[in-house]
């Protein structure tokens, strides 16, 4: 809000620092109100804040930031049709002409990618044509991508933002398809209390966060979240996901003691929560596209199969560095894709998928397995039971549909 008001003044960003040091008002405090959204009570602060913004309660401010303010809400509801009718009437001199590229970057047998704002090439997709959206949007934590692509808006520019693309999505998603977000924990409380009212909550999805360091005065933070939605009371498409039982890396034993239940054991493997510790981030350059982050194959791997059947159109309006795209053409879905930064890398990406190839074939090692091949070994020289130990060949549960991964 300060920042959009400083660009109207036609003020830089140090001229709006100046502006509220001149009234005693320190910068850490500006960025504090900027960074979490919170409407100061009273004071100082918002007295500055009120006056840059030419405003003179905070009712205005509330409403400014697109909240009802508390103790307004009968009111609000009484004109709602009178506030509709306003809106509508100043939206359509308010909308931007945007030019909308009609060729995509980059097309395959599979999909399309297109190169530009997410929310502007998110309309040229007809309704509900889309079997599964994933989005991965920039966290706002202060990056400068490439191509001058930055990631540090105000808080309420930010959420505004979010809430303009995930319209789209949903607009795009068919009856009971799936949309999967993936962020950190302080959006998602945000952008899950928006999509309540338009999609049915279906999961929070922990995703384990290795190397992650300590912030001073916080709890150490551990992991990403994965939010899940379904357009309809329940998914159209749900393939249960398994994964191999925990084992010492030493000896093969299990982590855990499963007692008199081993022999109750799926030798598919067990089945995975909502809690997922097995996904480890792409650090290494020899398996990077680029030099800022990349999602794990295996992440896309899991959300993919578990929401998507072959030949599903797959939507991921921030390809970064393609890793929803090559998931999608190895595991023969359609896919759909827009990127505002570089798409060379992701062309580049999907037209040599050599690695992607390996990567992929790693994952189905130890994908549907109670034990991978190299455990069984490790377990069958120390002793340790097997899962064809306990049951016969007549018992044994039919094996998920296995993917064909294509040579290079």
């Amino acid at each position: 809000m300060l920042l959009h008001k400083a660009r109207l003044n036609g003020d830089s960003v140090t001229d709006m620092y100046a502006y509220f040091r001149k009234f005693g008002v320190k910068k850490a405090d500006i960025l504090f109100t900027k960074d979490s959204g919170m409407i100061p009570q009273n004071g100082l602060l918002l007295d500055t804040i009120l006056s840059y913004l030419e405003m003179s309660t905070t009712l205005e401010l509330e409403l400014a930031l697109g909240r009802i303010p508390s103790g307004y809400e009968q009111t609000y509801l009484k004109n709602v049709k009178e506030i509709a009718k306003l809106l509508e009437s100043n939206h359509s001199s308010e909308r931007k002409t945007v030019q909308i590229p009609s060729e995509p970057y980059f097309s395959s047998d599979h999909g399309k990618l297109y190169n530009g704002d997410c929310v502007q090439l998110l309309k040229l997709i007809p309704d509900e044509s889309v079997d599964c959206v994933f989005a991965d949007p920039p966290f706002n934590i202060g990056k400068e991508y490439d191509d001058g692509v930055s990631d540090d808006k105000s808080f309420s520019s930010y959420i505004n933002w979010c809430m303009e693309w995930l319209d789209e999505c949903v607009r795009v998603l068919k009856p009971n398809g799936s949309l999967f977000i993936y962020n950190i924990p302080k959006w998602h409380t945000y952008l899950s209390s928006y999509l309540d009212g338009k999609l049915n909550f279906w999961d929070w999805i922990a995703v384990d966060m290795k190397f992650s360091l300590p912030i001073q005065n916080r709890l150490y933070p551990a992991h990403y979240s994965l939010l899940y939605y379904v357009k309809g009371n329940k998914p159209k498409t749900f393939n249960p996901q398994r994964m191999p039982l925990q084992t010492c890396r030493h000896c093969g034993g299990e982590v855990k003691d499963y007692g008199g239940y081993k022999n109750k054991m799926n030798p598919l493997g067990v089945n995975v929560s909502d809690v997922w510790t097995d996904i480890y981030p792409v650090r290494h350059s020899s398996t990077k596209n680029r030099k800022f982050n990349q999602l794990p194959v295996k992440l896309l791997d899991r959300v993919i199969s578990m929401a998507t059947n072959e030949n599903d159109v797959v939507l991921d309006p921030f390809g970064g560095s393609g890793t929803t795209f090559a998931v999608s053409e190895l595991l023969n879905r359609k896919w759909i894709g827009t990127e505002m930064g570089n798409c060379e890398i992701i062309k580049d990406r999907l037209e040599n998928k050599a690695m992607d190839i390996e990567l992929l074939k790693k994952v189905y090692e130890e994908k549907n397995k109670l034990f991978p091949d190299k455990v069984k070994e490790l377990r069958r020289k120390n002793g340790f039971w097997l899962a064809e130990d306990f049951i016969t060949e007549e018992e044994c549960p039919n094996e998920p549909e296995q993917i064909t991964i294509p040579l290079p």
